[in-house]
């Protein structure tokens, strides 16, 4: 089926192979993501229809289609590039390459050394993101420790399983048990109502004759307490958790419970829920508690897909989010699956546990409880973000990224049409001072509360979705300069700009050896053989603009003490102090040994 594409290979792919043809891209994704394979690119979002999975060679010729995903197997360089270009012009829905994972496709947020490295190992991966995005097609990742034909096998199982439930659309559970709970009303003649372990409705049949027990429970969308007790003491709830057995509870016309069937929804040996029938004019059907065992078997597996695709989903949002942040991915391909502008002015806050914290919040102790200490701290202090971010903005989205946790503000405001550069600043910076309110609030909450120390710093807004890898490099960058020398829990690029490139100036020159004056490293190694103070007292007359009793004060020595020191220390480093070039370089150096 040989269909020219769109500009994004995908509207003529659906028009020629029939609405609703094969799956979307997301749900294939739901299913073999995450360990497996990373979003790069989706310039189409990612509801493009996948309906078959092909392998390509480079030595071949591209065999992809409409609606195809291709496999690039030992695609690398121009070949893969070229690869991409001819299965886009096809209509391929999307094309997966290996990515090395010393090969980032974005470089990293700070450190000068790291970057120029990082750059170089990315350059591939970045031009095959660019050659997908201008192709209009998705490309994805794939780790490389999958097998090809794992993959292949994995997605053709998922689209053979989604050609077999075509029906079944992701996210309808809870339509689902409705359904159930009709089918099993018309099996056993009597008022179904399905409730999760918690007791709370979670479907309920159809049907006139209810007692006050099933009529407290629908309205409420929970079973009453009053009569939850009840059935606590008469032993029902311990004997559905036991097993698959179907209880009978009688007529108890003094408390309005007419008779009942129930039988307990499991996971293995985990209770799920109940389902409950409750019996109405007519007596329940002969084979109602068969009926009924296999029923309960078959919410099972409604309810445990639904768990499991609400946290897969979750991932999937994550994982896009993240990406997004390191600019992995484009910003349509999360907003395709969150309903957040894609051109509106954005954010990105970060959060730190500051350095030293263990469990208690004291000084770190042994290395394992220190380790696991952190983790559980951190998983703590992502909910507490989430319940403060969420309270203040509604959209506003929470991930996990190499230990730090990152929170996007999007769909920030904006100057109107015709609005004047100005309006637009005071726009982007009130929206920044809010979040640095917030953020204050939620590092005080978590000293507070969770007994942490975290340090927390607030990007710049920027104009759309798709430049918040800037925000996040920004807040990065400032969290980073905390961790070294910057003492600080909550800060602004703006409060802290020349704090931030001073501290990274002196991170490079402690990785940079050659970069570094000989003679300043001579005066440290002086004070140290020699039990002087040649460092300290010359640093404090630098930062005093050369006052000597302004310095010598704060030193608590004589002016004159101060004095000869730094004579002496022009004399053992030959460093001449009346060169500004030379004073200014020194005072760097020196401000790297001290907190060396």
């Amino acid at each position: 089926m040989n269909v020219p594409s769109d500009p994004y290979g995908t509207s003529a792919a659906a028009d020629a192979a029939g609405e609703g043809a094969g799956i979307p891209l997301r749900r294939l994704l739901l299913a073999v993501g995450d360990p497996l394979v990373d979003v790069l690119a989706a310039p189409a979002g990612l509801d493009v229809r996948v309906d078959n999975v092909v392998i390509v060679d480079p030595e071949d010729e591209a065999e992809a289609f409409a609606g195809d995903l291709v496999l690039l197997i030992g695609a690398r360089g121009s070949a893969a590039r070229h690869l991409v270009r001819a299965a886009a012009r096809r209509g391929a829905a999307a094309v997966a390459v290996k990515v090395h994972s010393d090969e980032p496709a974005y470089p990293p947020p700070q450190g000068w050394a790291a970057a120029s490295k990082a750059r170089r190992g990315g350059d591939e991966t970045a031009l095959l993101r660019s050659e997908a995005g201008d192709a209009g097609v998705a490309l994805l990742g794939v780790r490389p420790e999958v097998r090809w034909d794992q993959l292949q096998s994995l997605c053709r199982s998922v689209l053979d399983d989604a050609r077999l439930t075509a029906d079944a659309d992701l996210g309808e559970s809870t339509g689902d048990l409705y359904s159930l709970a009709q089918t099993i009303s018309a099996l056993t003649g009597g008022l179904v109502t399905i409730e999760d372990a918690a007791s709370r409705v979670l479907a309920h049949s159809s049907g006139e004759e209810a007692d006050e027990l099933r009529r407290l429970s629908v309205l409420g969308r929970r079973g009453p307490e009053q009569y939850l007790a009840l059935l606590r003491e008469w032993g029902v709830f311990s004997r559905l958790r036991a097993g698959e057995e179907v209880v009978r509870i009688d007529e108890h016309p003094e408390f309005g419970i007419r008779r009942r069937l129930a039988a307990g929804i499991h996971a293995g040996t985990q209770p799920l829920g109940t389902i409950w029938v409750q019996e109405g004019s007519a007596p329940f059907a002969g084979d109602a508690e068969e009926a009924l065992l296999g029923a309960a078997r078959m919410a099972a597996l409604h309810m445990v897909r639904h768990r499991t695709e609400a946290t897969v989903g979750l991932r999937l949002r994550d994982d896009l989010l993240a990406s997004l942040l390191e600019g992995g991915v484009e910003a349509a391909a999360l907003a395709d699956t969150i309903e957040v502008g894609r051109d509106r002015p954005a954010l990105v806050a970060a959060f730190a546990l500051a350095s030293g914290t263990d469990a208690r919040g004291d000084s770190a102790g042994a290395e394992e409880t220190d380790r696991s200490g952190r983790e559980l701290n951190r998983r703590r202090l992502v909910d507490l973000i989430t319940v403060h971010t969420a309270a203040y903005r509604r959209t506003s989205l929470v991930t996990l990224v190499g230990g730090r946790i990152y929170v996007l503000m999007p769909d920030l405001s904006r100057a109107g049409p015709g609005g004047t550069d100005s309006a637009g600043e005071a726009a982007r910076s009130s929206a920044e001072s809010a979040v640095l309110a917030l953020t204050r609030k939620t590092v005080e909450a978590a000293r507070s509360t969770l007994g942490v120390t975290v340090q927390g710093a607030v990007g710049s807004p920027v104009e759309s979705l798709a430049a918040v890898p800037g925000s996040r490099a920004e807040a990065d960058r400032i969290l980073d300069a905390m961790g070294r020398d910057l003492a600080l829990d909550v800060a602004t690029m703006s409060d802290v700009r020349t704090h931030v490139l001073i501290s990274e100036t002196l991170a490079y020159l402690r990785g940079t050896p050659a970069l570094r004056d000989p003679r300043v490293s001579a005066l440290a190694e002086h004070d140290t053989a020699q039990g002087s103070d040649l460092v300290a007292s010359l640093l404090t007359y630098l930062e005093d603009f050369g006052d000597v009793r302004t310095a010598a004060s704060r030193l608590h020595i004589h002016p004159n003490t101060l004095r000869y020191r730094v004579r002496r220390a022009e004399s053992v480093s030959g460093i001449d102090l009346s060169d500004p070039t030379q004073r200014l370089f020194t005072h760097l150096q020196l401000l790297m040994e001290r907190g060396t």
